[in-house]
């Protein structure tokens, strides 16, 4: 594994510990060429999947971009990151189980609305809100009057 500091191609394993309900491999590593030290996670991945965009586009499926939109939509929300972690380990779950190599990625965003609207209204608001592209105020008030999320707090 290339060290992420110097990029010194070579790096020790100091520590192996099994992470996310045993999904994961989590390493410690050590580069003996800087001294820097830094962690891995090792995961399994059942197949290959392609996302196939709206445009028409390909691109190779990348768990990270995933876990980035999950984090914009939940920042500053009372939500434990662990169950944020068992929430993308479940959508990659469901997608590698799909049985198919390319999906949509409306199909993506509809797994992770739902988990999302499972999780915290806020984080499903915010993501419905870049997912389905809400233009004007309008839209907000359409999707929360729809969602049944526009209920007046009563005094």
């Amino acid at each position: 594994m290339r060290c992420p500091f110097c990029g010194h191609m070579e790096s020790q394993v100091k520590d192996s510990r099994p992470s996310e309900d045993g999904a994961a491999i989590r390493r410690r590593r050590l580069c003996p060429e800087c001294g820097g030290r830094f962690t891995t996670f090792e995961r399994v991945q059942l197949r290959e999947l392609t996302i196939l965009k709206r445009s028409g586009r390909r691109s190779p499926f990348d768990r990270e971009k995933l876990v980035r939109s999950i984090a914009i939509a939940t920042r500053k929300r009372p939500i434990d990151a662990e169950r944020v972690d068992r929430m993308v380990n479940g959508i990659v779950r469901q997608l590698e189980s799909m049985g198919e190599t390319e999906l949509p990625s409306s199909a993506v965003g509809e797994m992770v609305m739902k988990a999302l609207k499972s999780l915290d209204d806020v984080a499903y608001v915010r993501y419905a809100s870049v997912y389905r592209d809400f233009r004007h105020t309008d839209d907000f008030a359409k999707f929360l009057s729809d969602e049944g999320l526009n209920e007046e707090a009563e005094d």
